[in-house]
């Protein structure tokens, strides 16, 4: 009888949990949907209740407790003041680390570290070596979400603080301005690839309402890396300047010698702080052509060939250099690379391999950049009047604009070089004076072709 009695009281209760489970249930869904239509329309206050009710008793029913429970408690806490907004902040950081315990398959960890680090940032809760600590550990776990450029920019420069505070070495410092700049390069790739399909359409004026807004994204998200690694080069300044690379590099090259990544990223960065007048350029040049006979090494062998006088042994190794090299990307900034050696002893050899950079990857910016300043540069040697020298201005304004539309990370400077170009050229008054409005200018030099004069 009284095991009778046992199991009827053990039925009546999980009957009276499943019952109270259920009403909590569609209370959850009832107040789910309350704070949802609040939050949509941004009525943070109205929604933070209801929201609450649902996150504290049902805080895996949806996501939308944790993609409209951020903004709430934001709107918190930039509202509020005093222990009342480190409580906001408090539930804040528990939010993103409930976001992992319950949709571990939406939110990503390397995301979670930097909505955490930003917001102690932002509210000056956090030192210089926390910021590095947790950014780093994030991004080496977690790279491929590793994606916001504030949180890019933060990583590094707490670094630099780090190493000007005697914390940090200065070889810590280049690889992680390597890993941080290899990072914004990889993510701008991706944008500009985006921006490369959709610019023809967008020219023919064919883009569907999809692709305008995939265009403007892609745009705006290449426009913010490129800030960002503006920063990040200002940030690294001096430091890696000759009179630090050399007797860094000098100090190191026994140990480091088989090392072919060490290798290849102390080569790089002295080419591009134009150290490799000093021997320890070619001293790393051949270890990396003993360690790994790349496409890369072969352009440093051509510039050393070049400066010795070698021109045809240069053209040999920088045709090898392309040759070697199969990826299209890859290959443009090697071609890139290669126009910049070649426009000390040749313009026009220069721009046919900047123009070979574009062909092999239509997004090379920095390649159009390079003609613009090859034809401002020659503006003096085109043109028999000075009116026709100065249209040379036009070319070059033009080809910027393009760096920035292909690149838009890039758009600071194509921007300024434009107007800087354009600047030169012949005014509205030199244009009526010499009557060449809506006409042509040809160039006999070795620039060629021709601008069209604006008309009035």
């Amino acid at each position: 009888m009284k095991t009778k009695i046992y199991f009827t009281v053990l039925m009546l209760v999980g009957y009276m949990g499943v019952s109270n489970a259920q009403a909590q249930n569609q209370e959850c869904m009832t107040n789910l949907s309350i704070y949802v239509e609040h939050a949509k329309v941004k009525n943070y206050d109205a929604a933070y209740t209801p929201w609450k009710m649902v996150y504290d008793n049902c805080p895996d029913v949806n996501w939308a407790n944790f993609a409209y429970g951020e903004r709430i408690l934001k709107d918190k806490v930039k509202k509020s003041s005093g222990a009342e907004k480190d409580g906001y902040i408090t539930d804040l950081l528990t939010l993103y680390d409930n976001s992992l315990k319950y949709f571990p398959k939406k939110a990503k960890k390397a995301e979670v570290v930097i909505d955490k680090v930003l917001l102690k940032y932002d509210n000056k809760m956090i030192s210089d070596q926390e910021i590095y600590d947790q950014l780093h550990q994030a991004f080496e776990e977690d790279r491929d979400n590793f994606r916001n450029p504030k949180a890019l920019y933060l990583d590094f420069s707490s670094l630099v603080d780090l190493h000007n505070d005697g914390k940090a070495d200065l070889q810590q410092v280049f690889d992680e301005y390597d890993d941080i700049t290899e990072k914004i390069e990889e993510e701008n790739k991706k944008l500009t690839d985006v921006i490369s399909k959709l610019l023809p359409k967008d020219s023919l004026g064919t883009l569907t309402s999809k692709e305008k807004k995939r265009l403007k994204v892609a745009t705006t998200n290449s426009t913010s890396f490129g800030k960002i690694a503006g920063s990040i080069d200002s940030k690294l300044g001096a430091l890696a300047d000759c009179d630090n690379l050399i007797p860094l590099y000098q100090k190191s090259f026994e140990e480091k010698k088989g090392d072919v990544d060490w290798v290849k990223r102390a080569v790089g960065r002295m080419f591009s702080k134009e150290c490799t007048d000093d021997p320890m350029f070619r001293k790393l040049f051949e270890a990396q052509l003993a360690l790994e006979p790349s496409a890369k090494a072969y352009m440093y062998g051509g510039l050393l060939k070049q400066k010795a006088g070698d021109s045809k042994g240069a053209l040999a190794d920088f045709n090898k250099a392309v040759e070697l090299e199969t990826d299209p990307y890859d290959k443009s900034d090697l071609l890139y690379k290669i126009a910049t050696i070649a426009r000390k002893s040749s313009k026009s050899g220069a721009r046919s391999y900047a123009q070979k950079a574009i062909d092999a990857n239509p997004a090379n910016g920095k390649a159009y950049l390079l003609i613009a300043n090859l034809y401002a540069t020659s503006a003096n040697d085109c043109g028999s009047t000075p009116f026709e020298k100065r249209a040379m201005y036009w070319k070059a304004a033009d080809m910027a604009r393009r760096a920035g539309r292909v690149d838009p990370s890039l758009s600071g400077r194509a921007s300024q070089s434009s107007a800087s170009y354009s600047a030169k050229a012949p005014s509205k008054t030199d244009i009526f004076q010499a009557g060449m409005a809506g006409k042509k200018v040809s160039f006999s030099c070795w620039v060629g072709g021709s601008v069209t004069v604006p008309n009035l």
